[in-house]
């Protein structure tokens, strides 16, 4: 009877050690080393890369990765596969440019941009909203045509519209403030302007997932019936979600056209809506990090797909085939992106062999 009280010290003993072992542990060591590696190696990037890359591929890949994580958002934790991103995205800059300033002065209001950048994403989110509360109403594949159909109406609205929005042409000269003295076109200052908001953006929407309003969100993915059974209002979760990602995809919007310093209905058009898919997809939708990956590889490859096609001795203009390709083989070798390739190499590494040789799964 002893050496069981004995034994049931120690192992009372054991547990009371490894939890305050476990409650030592900061923020700063769970992070795992190969982040603090990723953000070092961001950081001093503009010492290693040159103005080209910093401004084309690295700053548009942190946009796109904006707008593409307001989708994954929607998708991985709330299971609605919103097509409208690139769309919300769209109108916050043109709203921008048409209560800021720009080179159609003639539609343009010239409000300073402490008004114009937060009405522009005031009325990105107010649009957000309303197509959640028209999407939520459906489920699966009818939540992607209705979304679709939304974004397809924005586009020729846009580009008919000459009273508001300019028609076709749009608006060009839409600049970025010069604040504390700093020229934000520049490459330098552009490429750490979009890095601090790619990583509020990625921060924010870890820290929600984490939240009671993200995990709610998630058990309403899962089953929504018992979700609403337990009290929780599935539709105003849904449409608050909508909200939220609308404003990640406004900043992500607002940058855009600030990078290339114009926004007409083309960036709104029907490819741009669908890319922003592609880009989660090859990514990966499990993690707010995935779209970010699938941005950075979207964007190399749609810089130098001519280059490559051009000294294979093909047509440059095919370069959305070597796209499309490279999406075909990532989702039919894995469906979650590269996020989830990488999850089955460390399974793999991890895998015991004795298991394997007896039959038994890892």
């Amino acid at each position: 009877m002893a050496v069981v009280d004995q034994q049931s010290g120690d192992s009372v003993k054991t547990s009371a050690d490894s939890q305050s072992q476990g409650a030592k542990t900061t923020w700063f060591e769970r992070v795992p080393a190969i982040y603090w590696l990723l953000a070092l190696v961001l950081l001093i990037m503009p010492v290693m890369a040159s103005d080209f890359a910093l401004y084309q591929i690295f700053g548009w890949s942190f946009i796109l990765g904006m707008i593409a994580l307001s989708l994954m958002f929607l998708a991985g934790y709330g299971g609605m596969v919103s097509i409208v991103q690139m769309t919300i995205a769209a109108l916050a800059g043109y709203m921008l440019a048409i209560i800021g300033d720009s080179a159609i002065t003639e539609i343009s209001l010239g409000w300073p941009w402490w008004i114009s950048i937060p009405l522009a994403l005031l009325i990105a989110m107010i649009f957000g909203t309303l197509t959640g509360a028209l999407a939520v109403r459906t489920d699966g594949i009818y939540t992607i045509m209705i979304t679709l159909a939304i974004a397809s109406a924005f586009f020729y609205f846009t580009r008919q519209n000459y009273v508001l929005f300019n028609g076709f042409s749009g608006f060009n000269g839409v600049l970025a403030p010069n604040l504390f003295g700093i020229d934000w076109r520049n490459p330098v200052p552009f490429y750490y302007l979009t890095l601090f908001w790619a990583t509020v953006s990625y921060l924010v929407v870890l820290y929600i997932s984490r939240a009671p309003f993200g995990l709610a969100l998630q058990g309403v993915r899962d089953n929504a019936r018992r979700m609403a059974a337990l009290g929780y209002n599935v539709n105003a979760h849904r449409i608050a979600a909508y909200t939220f990602a609308a404003l990640i995809a406004g900043l992500g919007g607002i940058l855009l056209t600030w990078q290339s310093t114009q926004i007409s209905p083309g960036t709104a058009g029907i490819g741009p809506v669908i890319d922003i898919l592609v880009i989660a997809v090859i990514g990966g939708m499990t993690r707010p990090i995935g779209p970010f990956i699938g941005a950075f590889i979207y964007v190399i490859l749609k810089t130098f797909a001519i280059d490559i096609l051009v000294s294979l001795g093909l047509s440059g203009d095919r370069f959305q085939l070597l796209i499309g390709l490279c999406f075909l083989l990532i989702v039919f070798f894995s469906p979650d992106g590269i996020l989830g390739l990488w999850d089955r190499m460390r399974a793999y590494q991890k895998r015991d062999p004795l298991r394997d040789q007896m039959g038994e799964a890892p």
